[in-house]
């Protein structure tokens, strides 16, 4: 079988609501980081087969296949095709899943998987039309089914199913961030990031000519516990509030893959293989724990215990996804999310899980360590999973 290597991955820094890169389009920020992969490896991007996207919301700016349009913007060869995916949350990861597919399966020899998100302008649920003719994205047929529940729903009944505690998501949202702050200021994100020259607001409130650099990610907040408990919940009976929640980003990440193979013709040194990945089904009602499932089968079909893991990206979108996964499969949590999660460092929905994968890559190669695991839970009930192992 052909073993598939991932050659680069970098990522945008990740601005916070109405913040510095929200004034970008979402082809900019996505070209952006699709360009430095070649600009970082050498490569000639001709070389690639196909590049595969993930975004969730595929409306007005990231609407039209947004990862061909950035791939285009961005100056790239015309005869690279590009496909955009929506597996909800997990969307990059997905997208990336799909190009270690297609390289693995020998349809092309080298593959780009990327995403991207501008939440400050494409907010969440902008994909569901006002025009009542065109329908709702759940019918009553659903409901026969399943119940219908929102995210924030089920965080809250994955706490209670796993007797989570508001103390414990609040320990949980602190954690994210003093572990945050320790990365920049340990320097460990600088190699990853492209800095971004994002243009500037007018007073008319539109995109101006002007720049500024956006080469931190924003959404780090100093706090104390006793702060934390002073916020309002999420909903009046849970225990999630904004800072055990993911926060709305804007940001976009991409990696470079090919088989060992192509990598040695081209002259370049393999980072990382891509040992397995996997998108599985879970309960669309409690709806979040996807990675649970994602997790135990990566683990169990390629012979590992979790303690053969060394470094684990589980997307924050609410403490309680975390410790409930944590209850589940007892790792070490010394090693989980070890730079801070999207409580502290964002969400940017379709672009989230590259930046997982980019973040997982660079931690191993800063820790001289071997195994990563990156999971995420998504919308309607689903977990992605990706194995690598350095080298």
């Amino acid at each position: 079988m052909r073993d598939v290597v991932i050659v680069e991955a970098v990522r945008s820094p990740l601005g916070k609501r109405n913040g510095g890169l929200s004034a970008m389009h979402a082809i900019d920020l996505l070209g952006s980081v699709q360009k430095e992969l070649f600009v970082r490896s050498g490569i000639d991007p001709k070389q690639v087969g196909q590049v595969v996207g993930g975004c969730v919301g595929q409306v007005g700016m990231q609407s039209m296949n947004v990862t061909r349009n950035a791939w285009l913007t961005a100056g790239l060869p015309i005869e690279v095709a590009a496909t955009t995916v929506d597996a909800q949350c997990g969307s990059s990861q997905q997208a990336s899943s799909l190009a270690y597919s297609l390289v693995k399966s020998g349809v092309v020899d080298a593959a780009v998987g990327c995403g991207v998100e501008v939440m400050s302008r494409v907010p969440m649920g902008a994909t569901t039309p006002k025009e009542p003719q065109v329908g709702k994205p759940i019918n009553k047929g659903y409901w026969k089914s399943h119940e219908f529940t929102t995210q924030f729903d089920g965080a809250e009944r994955i706490a209670s199913k796993f007797g989570i505690t508001r103390d414990d998501t609040d320990a949980f949202g602190k954690l994210s961030q003093d572990r945050a702050a320790a990365a920049w200021k340990d320097h460990r994100f600088d190699s990853q990031i492209l800095p971004i020259d994002a243009p500037d607001w007018t007073d008319d409130g539109k995109p101006g000519k002007t720049t500024h650099r956006v080469d931190r990610d924003e959404g780090l907040r100093e706090t104390t516990i006793e702060a934390l408990g002073g916020l309002r919940t999420n909903m009046p009976d849970g225990i999630h509030t904004a800072a055990t929640s993911s926060q709305i980003t804007d940001g976009a990440a991409a990696l470079l893959m090919m088989t060992r193979e192509k990598a040695s013709e081209l002259g370049v040194t393999p980072r990382a293989t891509i040992v397995d990945v996997c998108l599985v089904g879970s309960d669309p009602v409690l709806m979040l724990t996807g990675p649970i499932p994602a997790t135990q089968k990566l683990l169990g079909e390629n012979n590992l215990k979790i303690d053969d893991i060394d470094v684990f990206e589980i997307n924050e979108a609410f403490a309680s996804v975390v410790l409930a996964w944590e209850k589940e499969l007892k790792p070490d949590m010394a090693r989980v999310n070890p730079n801070g999660g999207a409580i502290a460092l964002g969400h940017p929905l379709g672009g989230t899980g590259a930046v997982l994968m980019t973040k997982a890559l660079y931690e191993l190669e800063r820790t001289d360590k071997a195994n990563g695991l990156v999971t995420m839970c998504c919308g309607g009930g689903l977990g992605t999973g990706t194995l690598i192992r350095r080298g």
